[in-house]
Formats: structure tokens, sequence, C-alpha cells
């Protein structure tokens, strides 16, 4: 049992839920901790599928995009299910397919053994492994944008850090014999139901180079539970370090070949396409690894002025493709940094960690924000990196929140 599964055994849970005392640390909170932070008079109902979820902690900005509150994050080590973002491409299938989950079959091919296995034999394929990472939209943090490229506004809350289990795609390789010659990358294929009329190329079919498949899961588990339709259920790719569309839901297919697939998802969205084009390029960079990453949860403007004094900053960080090494605090707008600590536990590195700083912040305005350095020397950037449709903005100073200390 490896540590992020530890974290999920239902005693330890049990401990670690809700209010602690100092020097310790919180696995999951749930929402009544922001209950100050009031939703908006008139909200979007949560689509059918997505029911079970917190609206008081989420932004419905349509039936397949979800975003969770800044308010709602960075106050546990592991995002509930329940206020965990939701991005699809596509309407989900039907509901039907999480209620047998071990029925769900998935094709295997660019092995020497090709095989349609069902989540069932999966199970039993390979040792079961549990793996914590932070699950983001490429478009989190759109919003930013000064050119409001098309697609939803993301702010911050396209992400979150749950913990998977499943089988490494690496077992299943190996059980399969072993790739055939000549694969270069991963392809996984949902299985959503496009609608009638729709062009075959509009498929979710996304792929990765292949040393992504190093760490990569076929996960039946979400935060110790079946993973539901809302994320992919019944089995789902799993692509730590890489942006969440490359995760592939409701996977049956997985191949391994010599060239990226030709689907519009892949062939021309989710690039890296210059300001100014009319439409990304096959060519231009495609929508990856994910680099470092930060923003500060608390305090935020909605909580009204503060009084001037001490002051406890929180949020969180993660590296993407690397484990983090050190986080930084400031409360002038990046004129000046203090080293913040980590707190709670270091689930991995593809997991984020939560940090907290104690300013003392005189009256008046105050911009703060937070950079966080990875393991490889690679520190958040000050700046966006301008492209097109708005993809993978860690700007620090984007992320910034101002406040005001009376």
């Amino acid at each position: 049992m490896n540590h992020a599964e530890s974290l999920l055994n239902p005693v330890r849970r049990n401990l670690l839920v809700g209010s602690v005392s100092a020097g310790a640390f919180t696995l999951f909170k749930p929402l009544t901790a922001w209950s100050q932070v009031a939703a908006p008079a008139v909200a979007r109902p949560l689509p059918a599928y997505a029911a079970f979820k917190d609206l008081g902690a989420l932004i419905v900005h349509s039936a397949n995009t979800i975003e969770t509150r800044r308010s709602a994050m960075g106050g546990a080590a592991v995002t509930p299910v329940s206020q965990l973002y939701v991005r699809n491409n596509l309407g989900p299938p039907d509901a039907s397919i999480v209620a047998r989950p071990d029925e769900w079959q998935l094709q295997v091919e660019g092995v020497r053994r090709p095989r349609t296995l069902s989540v069932r034999e999966l199970k039993v394929m390979g040792a079961d492994e549990t793996l914590a990472m932070v699950l983001q939209c490429s478009g989190n943090g759109r919003g930013f944008f000064p050119h409001k490229p098309s697609g939803t506004k993301w702010q911050v809350g396209a992400s979150g850090c749950v913990i998977w289990k499943g089988v490494p795609v690496r077992a299943v390789v190996r059980a399969l014999g072993g790739m055939s010659q000549g694969a270069r990358f991963m392809t996984g294929l949902g299985g959503e139901v496009l609608p009638a009329g729709v062009d075959i190329g509009t498929r979710v079919e996304r792929s990765v180079p292949l040393e992504a498949m190093q760490d990569a899961l076929l996960a039946w588990e979400l935060n110790g539970q079946p993973i539901p339709l809302a994320h992919g259920g019944p089995l789902r790719l799993i692509v730590p370090g890489y942006t969440g569309v490359n995760s592939v839901k409701y996977i049956k297919r997985l191949a391994f070949t010599a060239q990226e697939n030709d689907a519009i998802i892949q062939k021309t969205r989710y690039r890296m396409s210059p300001l100014g084009e009319k439409s990304s390029r096959p060519g231009d960079p495609s929508v990856w690894g994910m680099g470092p990453k930060s923003f500060v949860t608390a305090p935020l403007p909605e909580d009204g002025p503060l009084r001037a004094g001490r002051v406890r900053v929180e949020g969180v960080a993660f590296g993407g493709l690397h484990a983090v090494a050190k986080v930084e605090v400031s409360t002038d707008g990046g004129a000046s940094w203090k080293p913040a600590r980590w707190v709670g536990p270091d689930l991995g590195r593809y997991a984020w960690r939560r940090f907290e700083l104690d300013a003392d912040l005189a009256a008046g305005a105050h911009s703060i924000t937070s950079r966080v350095t990875d393991v490889k020397g690679n520190a958040q950037p000050e700046h966006r990196l301008e492209n097109r449709s708005g993809y993978l903005n860690a700007s620090w100073r984007d992320h910034a929140v101002a406040v005001k200390v009376a």
C-alpha cells in the first residue's frame, strides 16, 4: 500500500476530515468551511449526470463545463469529488454504463497479443496502484487572457487534486507481450456516443508521447469510490502530469501507434497556436505536459476588508511533470517575496501541495500572489504564454488576488 492509498484508508480518513489542530492536516474538507461565500442570486442548475455535486462550491458555466470556486479550493490535500470541476468535450454516454462497471470493455492494440479486456479482467491483470495527481483542464486560466479567446472563461477552478486507483498501463502491455515495433504514441479513444449527423472526426481520441505510458493508469476508482459518469467512469485513462483532455474518459480503445491520431481534437484542437491565426494547425505544439503553477486560495476579495495586522495566506502549488521544491508568496504584487511553508501531506510528484505564510499587512490595497519552483529548477512564469485558444496559463501575475486591508 503506497502513501496515497493509505490516506484513503477509512480509519485514517475519518481522523483527518474536518477541523484539525495545529500541525495536523486535512485530507478532505466539507463545503461548510466556505459557507461565508454566497452563491450567485441566479445559479444554473447542475446537469443530471452531475446532480450529486455541491452546487454552492461550483460555478455551472454549461452542462459540460462546471468550475470549482476558488473559495472552495485549497482547504484539503484531496479535492472531494462533489466539488471537482467537470469538463466534457461531448455529452457523456448513457448512465447505464456505470451500473455494471466490470462489464465495460477495452480494446488494446499495438501490442504483440492484441485483445479486448473487460474491467473485471483488468482488475486481476496486475497489482493495483493508486496515484495522486492534479487534474487540470488545458484552458484553466483562460479567463485571464486579454484577447478573450473562445471557450469557457475558466479562472483557477478547472483543477483539483484527486486519487485514482487502477492497473498501470505498463502492466497491461507486459501481460500482452509488449509493444509492437515502431510505436511512438499512446492513443486513447473515448466511449462518447456521437450525435446523429456529426462527423466521426469529432470523436474524443488523444495521442500522447510514448514516455507518458510509464506512470499512466487505467483507472476504475476516484477518491476510493467507483469513477462516476461525470468523471469518465467506468474506466478512464489517467496520464499524470498532462492536461485533463489527455486522460481520456470512458476509454474503449488503447493503442500504441507510430503516428498521432487524426481526430479533430488531436489534429487541429488543443494546440499552442500563435495569436492571429484563424485556426490551429497540425504542426503547432500539442497541449500535453503541464509546468509549475500555484495560486492563492485565501484571503480573497469576497472575504471583505481585512483587519490590519497578521494575515494567513494559503494556497496550492504543483509542478506538473515534476515534483515541487519550494513556493514563495508576495503581498506587494511581486516586488518582494517570502518563502512559504508546506502544510499537510506530500502525496507525490504529480499531486499539489498546500502552503501557508503568515504576513503582516498594513492598511491599504495589497496584491497577493505566489510562485512555485519544481525540483528541476523550473519556476512558475510571471507572464502567460500568449496563444490563440488560451491554454496552459500559469502566470503568477494573472493569478494574483487583490485585497483591501482596513
